[in-house]
This record gives C-alpha cells, structure tokens and sequence, in this order.
C-alpha cells in the first residue's frame, strides 16, 4: 500500500510564498512520475506541474516562471516552491504518483489560500 502525505499549505497573502511537500511511503515498484494537481471550488482538478523519473518537467501555463517542481527521489519525496502567489492559486493542491506498474496514488490534499 502506497500513501502519499503533503504538507505545507496555508495562509499567504498576494505575491507570497509557500513550499509544498509530498512524502511517499510505502511498498512502490518504482516511481515513474510525481506531481501536482489542484482543485479550486467549483472547478475541475488540474495539473500544476510533473516530474518524470528521467528529470523531465512540465507545468500548466498558469505557474511558469512562478513555481518550481523539485524531487529527492532517495526520500521519494516532490517538492512545489511556489512563488509570486496569486488569489487565483487558492486550491486544495493534491500530490500523485505513478508507479513504474502504471498505478496511480493520489494524497489528500492541502490547502493554499491566497488572500488579503
């Protein structure tokens, strides 16, 4: 069993910073992709940024040049720096994980709330 657990969310006003981390546990037959999705109220769940296991990244329009996906893959652990925050960056942020057997993992969430 697989268990995703993130961290890091909370209050920031415009223009602040938050750091996300989501740690991995448990029995994983390898780690193909890690990253990071967000739902806002009343709209779809989102990619916000990826990192496959061969070092590519990609990010959603929306946060380039803003936030940064990074990952330590001996505590199999993803990081999002996010940067410049927005109000419209306010979501429940989720971590994903595809194992190298193509299952999916999804954590539970955490909050970021953009506002002043």
């Amino acid at each position: 069993q697989v268990q995703l657990v993130e961290s890091g969310g909370g209050l920031v006003q415009p223009g602040g910073s938050l750091r996300l981390s989501c740690a991995a546990s448990g029995t994983i037959s390898g780690i193909n992709v890690m990253g990071w999705y967000r739902q806002a109220p009343g709209k779809q769940r989102e990619l916000v940024a990826t990192i496959f296991s061969g070092g590519l990244i990609k990010y959603a329009d929306s946060v380039k040049g803003r936030f940064t996906i990074s990952r330590d893959n001996a505590k199999n652990t993803v990081y999002l720096q996010m940067n410049s925050l927005k109000p419209e960056d306010t979501a429940n942020y989720y971590c994903k994980l595809v194992s190298g057997s193509g299952i999916d993992y999804w954590g539970k969430g955490t909050l970021v709330t953009v506002s002043s």
